[in-house]
Formats: C-alpha cells, sequence, structure tokens
C-alpha cells in the first residue's frame, strides 16, 4: 500500500502562524492603543448632566435607576493613582505608603497588569484597594460600545487572573472632577453603570504628568480648606519619578492638617468594591496575562531574529558576489582552451516515459563535441514508444537497453555496465546539450585527481511565470552556488541533467546509490569524501525542461529537498575527515544547513514582519531592510545574468521571486522535514519531464538517516 504523507503538520503550522499574528496584533494594535496618561480631554455640552452630578461628590453610581452623587467627608483624603502597575515607580510608591500607613486606591490599566501581575498582587496584599482604567487606557466618552465591554471585560479578566479577585470600581481615562463632566462623560458614565460599575471622578489633580518639580505637584493635590479629597496621581504612564518626590510631601501636609487616609469606597462608605472572580474570569485572565507577555517579548526576540536573517542573507549575498568574480578569473585561465586530445566519452540516457523528449537529446549528445561517443539509452520500464524513439536516432553510436522498472539509480548503473568508455557523462531524457559541452566536461578529467564535474544547467521551456522564476533561480541561486563550491573545492551536487563521472571513481563509491532521493547529491559527497575533486564546468551547458504547474514543481522540490536531508545526514561524518573530505564536512555542509535550510524557512520572517509594519505602522526598519535586500538580490541577479549570458529582461521578477517563489520553496522545506521527522517521504511521480520510478526510498519512523541500501 501507498504510503500517505501526514498532513498534521500543516495544522502545526497554521497554528503557529496564527499565534504569531494574534501575538503580533497584540503588541502593536492593541498595546499601542493606549493613551499617554495625560490630563482630561477638552470639554464640551454639559446640559444633559444633572446638576447633582456637577455640584456633587466625585464618585458617581449608576448602577441602578437613579444615579446618585457620593461626596467625601471632611478631613478624609483617598489617595489615588492612575495608569499603572509600572515596574519602575509602583514599587517605589508603596514602600513610601508601607512606611507612612498609607491606604491608597490603584486604577491600574489591563495591559499593564498583564505585563506586571505580581505588582498588582503586592498592592492587594498590602491592603490596597484596585479599580480599573480600561485595558488601553481607551477614551469611553467616545469608544464604540463593543470596544468598551472588550475594554472592561479584558481588564477584568486580567485582573482576576493575577489577584483571584473581581472590582466594581472604575476610573475612566481622561476624566477630571465632577463639575467637568460633559455629556459624552455621562452617557459613558451611564453605559458603564449598567455594566455594574461605580465610576470614580477626582477632586484635586496634583497634575504630575505635566508638572516641573514635586512642589507643584503638592499645591494641587492640597484641598484650600478642610473639604474631603480625592487626589489624583499616577504611578505608570511615564516619568514618575517627580511624583515619588512629592508623595511623602502629600502625605506630611494631610497629616499635618489632621486628615484621615483611606481607599475611596470607604471614604463614600461603601462596602469594598471587590469580590472573588469566576472560574472563568480567572482562566480568561491567566490566558491573556500570557497572551500579552509573549506579545511583548516578541518584538525583541523577532528583532534579534530578523537580525540573524539579515545577517546570513548578507553573508550569502556578499559570498557569492565575491565567489564569482574570483571564479570567473580562475576559470578563464582554466577553461581558456581545450586540450589536444580529449578522453573518450560515454554518455548514459536514462528514460521513462521520454517518447517525446529522447531522440532530440541523442543527437545532441552526438554533436556535443566528442566524435567518438557511445551513448547508452536505458528504457526504465517505459509504458511508451521511449526506446523505439530511441533506435530511430540511425547511429552505430546509439545502444538502446531495455530493462523493467526499477528506478533512476538502478537505470544509470545499467547503463555505465554498458558503456564502453572511462568518461561517463549522464544526462537526464528531457535535456539538450550544447554543441561542445561533451567536450568541455570531458577536458576536466585531464587532471586525474578529478571524479566528477558538474555542467551549467539552464531552462529550455522559459514560458509562463514559473518557468521563469525557475529560470532566474537556476542562474542565480544554483549557478553562483556552484562556483562557490568549485572554488572550495568539495561540490556536494553533480546535476542528473548534465554530469560526467570518471568510472574509477564511480566504482570507488559503490556506483549510483539508492540511499536518498537525491542520488545526484549523494554521488558527489560520497565522492568527496573518497578523496575525488568534484569541479564545475560553466561553459558545459544543457538545456533542461522545467515543472510548468504548481503541483508538479511542489512534488520535485519536495522531493530534492527530502533527498538532500537524506545525504546531510548519510555523510554527516565528514565534519570529522580530512582532505577533500573535511572540507565538504567543515564547509560545504553548514553551508548547506545554513543556506538551504535554516534561512529558506527564516527569510519569509523578514518578508512578513516587513509587510505587517507597513500595514500597520508600526515598524519602517524591516521594510527599509527588506527593500535594501531586494535591490542587492536584483544587484546579483543582474550580475549572475550577464555571468551567464543571459538577457536581462527578466530582471523585473526578481522582487517576485525572492517573495512569492521564496515563500513557496520554504514551504517545501518545512514539508520536507516534517516528513522526514515522521518517517515518511516522498514518491517519485511519473508526470512529463520528470523520471519516474516505481520504488522510492523512505526515511523510517525517528531521527532522520538515510535508507539502508536494498540489495
Amino acid at each position: 500500500m501507498r504510503k500517505v504523507a501526514p498532513r498534521g503538520h500543516w495544522w502545526v503550522l497554521t497554528s503557529v502562524l496564527a499565534a504569531l499574528l494574534v501575538a503580533l496584533f497584540v503588541a502593536t494594535s492593541v498595546l499601542r492603543g493606549g493613551g499617554d496618561g495625560g490630563g482630561a480631554h477638552d470639554g464640551g455640552p454639559d446640559d444633559l448632566v444633572p446638576p447633582v452630578v456637577t455640584a456633587g461628590g466625585p464618585v458617581l453610581d449608576a448602577r441602578t435607576g437613579t444615579p446618585v452623587s457620593l461626596g467625601i467627608p471632611r478631613r478624609t483624603v483617598a489617595l489615588t493613582f492612575d495608569d499603572g502597575p509600572d515596574p519602575a515607580w509602583t514599587p517605589q510608591i508603596l514602600r513610601i505608603l508601607a512606611a507612612e500607613k498609607v491606604p491608597a486606591t490603584f486604577f491600574v490599566t489591563g495591559e499593564h497588569v498583564a505585563q506586571h501581575p505580581g505588582l498588582v498582587r503586592a498592592q492587594t496584599t498590602a491592603g490596597h484597594e484596585v479599580g480599573l482604567h480600561t485595558f488601553t487606557h481607551a477614551d469611553l466618552s467616545t469608544t464604540p460600545d463593543r470596544r468598551m465591554r472588550l475594554e472592561l471585560a479584558a481588564s477584568r479578566a486580567v485582573l482576576a487572573g493575577a489577584t483571584g479577585k473581581s472590582t466594581a470600581l472604575l476610573r475612566p481615562p481622561y476624566s477630571s472632577m465632577p463639575d467637568a463632566v460633559t455629556n459624552r462623560d455621562w452617557r459613558a458614565v451611564l453605559r458603564t453603570g449598567e455594566l455594574g460599575y461605580l465610576n470614580v471622578l477626582s477632586t484635586h489633580d496634583g497634575l504630575d504628568w505635566q508638572a516641573r518639580a514635586p512642589e507643584e505637584i503638592v499645591r494641587g493635590a492640597l484641598p484650600v480648606e478642610e473639604e474631603g479629597a480625592v487626589v489624583l496621581l499616577h504611578d505608570g504612564g511615564g516619568d514618575r519619578s517627580r511624583t515619588v518626590a512629592a508623595l511623602r510631601g502629600i502625605i506630611d501636609e494631610f497629616k499635618a492638617r489632621g486628615y484621615r487616609f483611606t481607599t475611596v469606597s470607604r471614604a463614600v462608605g461603601l462596602p469594598p468594591q471587590h469580590s472573588s472572580a469566576t472560574t472563568f474570569d480567572r482562566w480568561y485572565g491567566s490566558a491573556l496575562i500570557a497572551l500579552v507577555q509573549t506579545a511583548v517579548a516578541l518584538p525583541p526576540v523577532m528583532g534579534r531574529l530578523l537580525g540573524g536573517v539579515a545577517l546570513l542573507t548578507a553573508a550569502r549575498l556578499l559570498l557569492l558576489a565575491a565567489a564569482s568574480v574570483v571564479h570567473r578569473r580562475r576559470a578563464a585561465a582554466r577553461d581558456s582552451t581545450l586540450p589536444a586530445s580529449l578522453p573518450r566519452v560515454s554518455a548514459v540516457v536514462p528514460a521513462h516515459n521520454e517518447e517525446a523528449t529522447i531522440a532530440a537529446c541523442v543527437r545532441a549528445l552526438l554533436n556535443g563535441g566528442c566524435p567518438d561517443i557511445d551513448v547508452v539509452v536505458v528504457d526504465d520500464g517505459s509504458t511508451d514508444g521511449t526506446a523505439a524513439a530511441a533506435r530511430g536516432v540511425a547511429d552505430p553510436r546509439v545502444r538502446v537497453v531495455t530493462q523493467p522498472n526499477r528506478g533512476k539509480p538502478a537505470a544509470l548503473n545499467t547503463g555505465v555496465a554498458h558503456a564502453g568508455h572511462d568518461v561517463i557523462l549522464m544526462v537526464d531524457a528531457d535535456t539538450l546539450i550544447a554543441p561542445g559541452a561533451a567536450a568541455h566536461l570531458a577536458a576536466a578529467f585531464a587532471d586525474p585527481s578529478v571524479g566528477a564535474v558538474a555542467g551549467n544547467t539552464k531552462v529550455a521551456n522559459r514560458t509562463g511565470l514559473l518557468p521563469l522564476w525557475q529560470h532566474l533561480e537556476y542562474v542565480m541561486s544554483f549557478g553562483l552556488e556552484r562556483r562557490l563550491f568549485d572554488l572550495i573545492g568539495a561540490s556536494p551536487t553533480v546535476p542528473g541533467a548534465i554530469g560526467a563521472f570518471r568510472r574509477e571513481a564511480l566504482a570507488s563509491c559503490g556506483g549510483i546509490s539508492a540511499d536518498t532521493l537525491a542520488e545526484d547529491t549523494d554521488i558527489a559527497m560520497a565522492l568527496c569524501r573518497g578523496g575525488w575533486r568534484v569541479e564545475y564546468r560553466g561553459d558545459a551547458h544543457a538545456l533542461t525542461h522545467v515543472p510548468t504547474t504548481v503541483r508538479d514543481l511542489w512534488h520535485q522540490r519536495h522531493r530534492w529537498a527530502y533527498g538532500t536531508l537524506q545525504s546531510l545526514w548519510k555523510h554527516r561524518h565528514a565534519v570529522k575527515e580530512s582532505g577533500i573530505a573535511g572540507r565538504l564536512g567543515r564547509r560545504t555542509l553548514p553551508y548547506l544547513v545554513l543556506f538551504q535550510l535554516v534561512l529558506p524557512l527564516a527569510a519569509p520572517l523578514m518578508d512578513a514582519v516587513a509587510l505587517y509594519g507597513l500595514v500597520t505602522g508600526t515598524a519602517t526598519a524591516p521594510a527599509v531592510v527588506w527593500a535594501a535586500f531586494c535591490l542587492a538580490q536584483l544587484a546579483l541577479a543582474a550580475h549572475a545574468l550577464r555571468r551567464d549570458g543571459e538577457s536581462l529582461r527578466h530582471l523585473w521578477l526578481v522582487p517576485l521571486q525572492q517573495t512569492a517563489y521564496r515563500t513557496a520553496l520554504c514551504l517545501v522545506t518545512f514539508h520536507a522535514l516534517a516528513t522526514a521527522a515522521m518517517g515518511a517521504g516522498p514518491q517519485w511521480r511519473n508526470h512529463p519531464h520528470v523520471l519516474a520510478a516505481s520504488r522510492a526510498p523512505q526515511l523510517p519512523p525517528g531521527p532522520l538517516k538515510a535508507r539502508e541500501k536494498v540489495r
């Protein structure tokens, strides 16, 4: 039965992305929605406000049908603090209150409670009273009903999550004294009263949010005569050092005048306005606290992650650009002329249902610059006319071998066994090599240390957006990276489309292995570990057909990514070896891990955060960095295209390729990692231009490791 790849990892990815978006929303949209702890808003008409309110006390009870204004008795003062808790100022204020044995009432904002729940617990443990000040310091007089309910429900919940208690006390942000209540304020009082809240205004304002000296705060907090007072101060929302400095002076002045310190509810003769929170509020509040704390921690983490992605991306761009320049100079000296005599070459073409392309492929090989070339076509169980089409090329240098469908590695090994020469050129059946390409590859084997040579693969079918994106990728990524690996001296891949091998080198590695789905990567790494050099010849061109549908591209790249993972695991011990194997293990393999696994997974985060910052207006730096990298990629693409003799007319596709196409490849990489971890490898697919096999090697369940060879 065919093994079906698991789908659970997509749910995991979707959940992680959803949680990330929610956390970003809380960190940006919600947390930045609060006010600055400033003073009351501008006035407005007050003709709808009852005179009993404007001329009454600072506590407004609209919880019943008849609103009541409650005053403060003479020589009684309730100190109140808004906009906290704040880790810088709240502890200092609590210490002063404890030293002076003075109770107070703290009106806390939900977002700050969620960030610092321990400070609210310290307030209630010390015997102070706690009320709500909305979640984000929202102006309730202008807030829509639904938003107001959310603000108060969230504030009540986080207080319950932090302390296990609920409260009916509410101080509306931007409120002032009773005689400053406007029609809008009064409507907010009535609406919150219907929800069960007791509105607390003030009688004296220390104006600590604008005072320049502690003495000014003390003067604003003190009544002129002996009337009762609700003093408005702040323990959050800005620099409250002057409030801390003024607090002892305020307390000393009230004590000198014989005032009694108490909480707001006791001051107006009401029982404590707190009660045990419901189970739902405690659970909801705990979850909201966790969410907000995660959201607050997220931007710095994202900043460090984006910094790492930016450094990796910049390092890769600089490395590829520098390697291209150096490689060009070396290649110009190395490849300037072909040797007088070339080693004899045999070409092996594995084919499965390639009737449409096999004849053209064979004719191109015959014109590849090696007149005595020996072409072996291996028909791997085709059900169409592949073998007949190959035999239709009337040339004695062409032989056709048929076998039951056993897969590409077996077909290649069969071809090598039937090949007559010591240099084996392997070409996919949908590939057309350029005139002279075979000769350029053969020339590299004049050096006896060379075990394999990779050719320069180009896209043949450049019609449509998807093939054009792959064309840019083949030139920019594959071409430049192969030049870099050539300089390192340990190339990790000889492309199946065009690559040549020394027979002795192949034999030393046991031939083409079926251990992985990326046999071209596996054999190249095996040759490096065997001490053979694997070179790259940029002048050995070949045109190959690439997938034209998203489905076919997905399956191809999934197979490539999965096979690369298998090869990395299989050859991981190269890091401890020396010589060419050591260069593979300590240079090439880390590059593959960083730039073909880590970076493809992380780079789309830069795109997402940059886009999110632009849409929400919260951050422009990621967008600027993203734009800079797009320009750098554009410049590198222009260099790579010119280096390969390609037209620049498709440069306009680079920005889209670096976002949409790269994100798709990121998903492929994620899928490959997930299926590798779950032991559900991909199957070879039988579609045009992709060689199919009936039995694909699978990773066993558990840690990633190459499948043991089936004998």
